[in-house]
């Protein structure tokens, strides 16, 4: 077995391949840019060398920079993770021809089942049923427009070399081609060195379901079931689950099946993912083989037992699988929550900076009987860099039903702390409340179906309304007894706390009275119904867990006058606790008006201003595009919300700007 492991990689995924080398008793390198000095997997790995500026084009995927590296320590084998280098045939031969092994599938293999083009004319070749498209190489954006036409719309413009919604674009339009085929080949290029693009039909109302492999190198090829991955926003995955509520056996079957014979037919060892869309008749067809370990691996390491990350080490020291076919059974259901540095409430736009509170739920068992597993590549105190991918961490339960795998994940993703940053958790919440996500009727359009106009937030469901107004009562009286025991007062002046109380939240008003003993409160409501609430909050305390009406409940707290700033199960709002009077005189308060910003295009998230595409004195029409803004490796084109006529443009291409700048003013 290898003594030193070196990792091409960063971050959350780079934390994952030390866990299982460590616990192999393998030595691991870590190599950083000059962003991620302080980086946890630094902080982790045996040992660590500096490979360059933050850019990864000038960093981690340099792959004379890796190579010096390895040299430099003596490292025996090379682990990739997964983007960067991971599916760079060149970066696989160089290794090979230094005498270093890669971490992974053979050169050839990566040449041909890593090319997107390729792997779909061999799969092709071998009969597999594939989505209509063009496999050659587009020039230039008229030649994607004249193939999109011949094709039919709509279409998905893709990188070849792409990967987690890089370089891909869905276009349903002329239009749309020739605007997503530039910036697809502009994020290519930043992000793997590689522009190449090619096209294929895209397929309405599909689910994309993919299927694990492992292939060894004395001819064994298994397949570990499928994951589920429809929930995606921007062709980038978001919750995946394991196994699909969609399969039945059968098709479970045939789809692994075709998966192993694909693999074996271009030479693949390691552990790799073929991915399939899948229709409502439950017909699969091939989309491309990633000759990686993928994102959402976990959820197949929880439902099999199997990690795979220490299969990918024993297989590239030329050991045999330990398992066969048969001995690979579905054990319960694990659902991936992937935590993304982006803000839900200004359209999911990257968001950096640092994190002041960083406080995931406790991994291992729970008291509901399941599993919590948080990978992660950050810490408290540390930074969200806009250099790179915008994940935190990826958040896992496990369950013996799919239910229940459900309502750990909710409960986990109320206990997660994040500040510092906008993130995402708020979206994962709703998603787990949603009721066709509950029912498992989901496709790959699931977000742009049921969040067209982008996520607002979400309004507590009835039952769950009147728990948390039992719950910030009671919490009130604690915190209202704190402040009634205030030391130094005057004697026969002490301020009684009362029982009578009203409660708002989310446009509702509640009176209620509470009745409180050692033990807890019962809160009383107007139509009779009691609740009763246990907890050892105590004021201060960023995050409450309590027991209301019997059910565990736990909510994000922060202090705000007269009540409390509550967030659970992707709600967020101010929550009041008044004595009736209180009340009365609330009502009769003006709201504040914001300000009016109808006028101005501001930019949505500190970034790189790519282009300018209007001019003062420029009539713009609704939808128009009026900039492009680059973060995250990532292009996004802000558009006219409405007709007008440019009054001035504050800044130009190459600023930087930071959330909220004024890009342009309108008359």
């Amino acid at each position: 077995m290898f003594k030193k492991i070196l990792i091409a990689n960063r971050g959350e995924i780079a934390c994952r391949v030390i866990k299982s080398a460590r616990a192999m008793g393998i030595k691991t390198v870590a190599v950083y840019s000059d962003a991620d000095r302080n980086a946890l997997h630094v902080r982790m790995a045996d040992e660590a060398v500096h490979i360059g500026p933050a850019p990864a084009n000038q960093s981690y995927i340099v792959i004379d920079k890796i190579m010096e590296a390895v040299r430099q320590t003596g490292a025996e084998a090379v682990h990739p993770g997964y983007g960067f280098l991971s599916e760079n045939m060149n970066f696989a031969a160089a290794l090979e021809k230094e005498g270093v092994v890669f971490i992974g599938p053979p050169s050839p293999a990566i040449e041909s089942m890593g090319d997107k083009i390729t792997s779909k004319k061999l799969a092709m070749e071998a009969g597999v049923s594939t989505v209509p498209g063009y496999m050659g190489l587009i020039a230039d954006a008229d030649e994607a427009v004249k193939i999109s036409g011949e094709i039919g719309y709509p279409v998905m413009i893709k990188a070849s070399a792409g990967g987690g919604g890089k370089g891909m674009r869905i276009a349903w339009s002329e239009s749309e081609v020739k605007e997503g085929f530039e910036s697809s080949k502009n994020e290519a290029a930043n992000s793997f060195g590689d522009d190449r693009i090619f096209i294929e039909k895209f397929v309405t109302q599909p689910r994309h379901i993919e299927i694990q492999v492992l292939a060894d190198k004395h001819g064994n090829c298994v397949y570990l079931h499928e994951r589920e991955c429809s929930i995606q926003r921007r062709n980038q995955k978001v919750i995946e689950e394991a196994p699909s509520p969609f399969l039945d056996e059968a098709t479970r079957k045939a789809m692994g099946e075709q998966a192993c014979a694909l693999a074996q037919a271009v030479g693949y060892t390691s552990a790799g993912t073929v991915e399939f869309i899948v229709d409502g008749e439950r017909n699969f067809y091939f989309l491309e083989m990633n000759t990686r370990l993928q994102v959402e691996h976990p959820v197949t390491e929880l439902i099999t037992g199997v990690d795979l990350v220490e299969q990918m080490i024993r297989i590239a020291d030329g050991e045999k699988l330990p398992f066969k076919q048969e001995d690979l059974k579905i054990n319960g259901w694990a659902i991936e929550s992937r935590l993304y540095a982006e803000d839900p409430y200004r359209g999911f736009l990257p968001s950096i900076g640092r994190l002041t509170r960083y406080r995931p739920p406790v991994e291992g068992a729970t008291a509901g009987g399941g599993i919590v597993r948080n990978d992660t590549g950050v810490f408290e105190g540390g930074e969200i860099s806009m250099f790179y991918d915008p994940m935190i961490a990826k958040l896992c339960t496990w369950a013996p039903t799919r239910a229940e795998a459900i309502e750990e994940m909710r409960l986990a993703l109320d206990t997660f702390e994040v500040e510092g940053i906008g993130h995402n958790l708020p979206f994962c919440s709703a998603v787990m409340e949603h009721p066709r996500f509950v029912s498992g009727d989901i496709t790959t359009a699931f977000i742009e179906e049921e969040y067209p106009d982008g996520f607002q937030g979400v309004d507590l469901e009835e039952g769950l309304t009147a728990r948390v107004v039992a719950a910030a009562a009671a919490m009130n009286r604690v915190a209202e007894i704190r402040r009634a025991r205030i030391s130094g007062t005057m004697d026969n002046h002490e301020r009684k706390v009362g029982s009578a109380w009203n409660v708002s939240l989310q446009g509702q008003s509640f009176d209620v009275t509470i009745e409180a003993d050692r033990a807890g409160s019962t809160v009383c409501f107007v139509d009779g119904k009691t609740m009763r609430v246990e907890s050892d909050w105590t004021p201060g305390q960023p995050l409450a867990r309590l027991t209301v009406d019997g059910k565990p409940l736990v909510m994000k707290v922060g202090k705000v006058p007269s009540g409390f700033r509550l967030r659970l199960r992707g709600a967020d709002f101010t929550c009041h606790v008044r004595t009736p009077r209180q009340a009365d005189l609330a009502g009769l308060m003006l709201e504040k008006v914001a300000p009016d910003t109808s006028k101005l295009l501001l930019c949505p998230m500190p970034g790189l201003i790519v282009k300018i595409n209007v001019g003062v004195g420029d009539e713009v029409q609704e939808g128009q595009a009026l900039a492009t803004v680059e973060a995250m490796k990532m292009e996004n084109i802000l558009r006219a919300e409405k007709k007008g006529v440019v009054k001035s443009i504050n800044t130009e291409a190459g600023a930087s700007l930071k959330v909220d700048e004024i890009i342009m003013e309108f008359e």
